[in-house]
């Protein structure tokens, strides 16, 4: 019994407050420009069916429903997940009676809020542990070694001065930052300095996939300097973008099959151990994770594959294009092999989860 109240508390409460977030404000996006554009929003469901509990509001029913691990906003003549056909029939408050452009924002908006969460998520992180800066950049001070990494294999400890690499003087941490960096995979000769012993090793980097850069897994000393409101916005939004762009590295290298999909692709119940994990580590540390899931969340909801929203996308700029309006039996169509495909990725990455969980 105290397994099962420890795994609720430390797995499942941090992965459905988690995930429940991230759904509500992408589905909030639908809801709020449907809304601003005269679209009659008939449900707004966290979780999937069925209907647990809820109020309808106007025409809307606002519900929770029992499965917890995603969400839909339900609007009035669109063809979407639940392959109503019969849901157009022509009112001005209809999603196909709305033009492209509304359409399109509608569609557009749930990963766009996803992204601006990140943003929030990040601002508000910075606002309240401020940014981390080098306390002295004019020596190459290791501030934290990783585990696992060529830095630990050779013995090196926090407060270590690194002097010297291949021979080329180290005296800033950016000396040592340009000279790793630029040998990926090679092995170098680093000397440092501790307690006023000289020290010596050769060790192998290990390379970045995403940066294409050599690494030894070491940080330099840094602390937490507050800032006020403004640049916590920049500093947020600068981190959004760096770890979008870290993202989209991160699915051209999934794509080229350079990483395997079994080693990138996460499931629920992957995500609900690394959420457990970081939550472990607090609050701040787990709002961390949820930024980049939520990033994640808006990226892969745009991915050009039908039932996602990319693939709404994609039908509206065709039909933008041709200006011929898609015939409502292929939109049926499109959604059932997104369907279908969709059911089968999520079939791999849930095996795959329980794959890992045995080794």
């Amino acid at each position: 019994m105290e397994n099962v109240w420890h795994i609720i508390v430390a797995y499942a409460i941090p992965f459905i407050f988690t995930l429940g977030l991230l759904v509500l404000v992408h589905e909030l996006g639908h809801f709020s420009l449907a809304k601003l554009v005269g679209i009659r929003v008939e449900r707004f469901s966290v979780g999937f069916p069925p209907r647990l509990f809820g109020k309808k509001i106007g025409d809307t029913d606002y519900c929770v429903s029992a499965v917890p691990i995603g969400g839909y906003v339900k609007m009035s003549g669109m063809i979407d997940e639940s392959l109503d056909e019969s849901s157009v029939k022509g009112e001005p408050w209809e999603f196909m009676s709305k033009p492209i452009w509304a359409r399109f924002l509608v569609i557009f908006a749930g990963p766009m809020f996803n992204i601006l969460l990140a943003v929030l998520l990040y601002t508000g992180i910075v606002m309240t542990s401020g940014i981390s800066v080098t306390v002295d950049p004019n020596y190459a001070i290791v501030g934290e070694v990783m585990p696992d990494t060529p830095a630990a294999s050779i013995g090196l400890q926090p407060g270590d001065r690194i002097t010297r690499i291949d021979g080329q003087a180290v005296e800033m941490w950016q000396d040592l930052i340009n000279i790793v960096h630029k040998v990926p995979e090679q092995e170098i000769f680093i000397e440092w300095v501790r307690g006023g012993e000289q020290m010596s090793a050769s060790v192998t980097t290990m390379k970045d996939l995403l940066h294409e850069i050599g690494l030894i897994g070491i940080a330099p000393v840094t602390e937490l300097q507050k800032v006020g409101v403004l640049k916590s916005f920049w500093y947020g939004t600068l981190n959004t973008v760096d770890k979008t762009v870290m993202i989209f590295k991160s699915f051209g290298l999934l794509f080229s099959g350079k990483v395997p999909a079994k080693e990138a692709l996460a499931g629920p119940i992957k995500i609900a151990e690394m959420t457990g994990e970081v939550a472990e580590r607090g609050f701040i540390a787990l709002l961390s994770f949820a930024a980049i899931l939520s990033i994640n969340l808006g990226l892969l909801n745009l991915l050009p594959i039908p039932v996602l929203d990319g693939g709404h996308l994609v039908l509206l700029t065709i039909e933008g294009v041709t200006r011929r309006p898609i015939s409502n039996k292929i939109k049926m169509a499109v959604q059932q092999v997104g369907m279908a495909l969709l059911l089968a990725l999520m079939v791999f990455v849930i095996i795959n989860d329980f794959l890992r969980i045995g080794q």
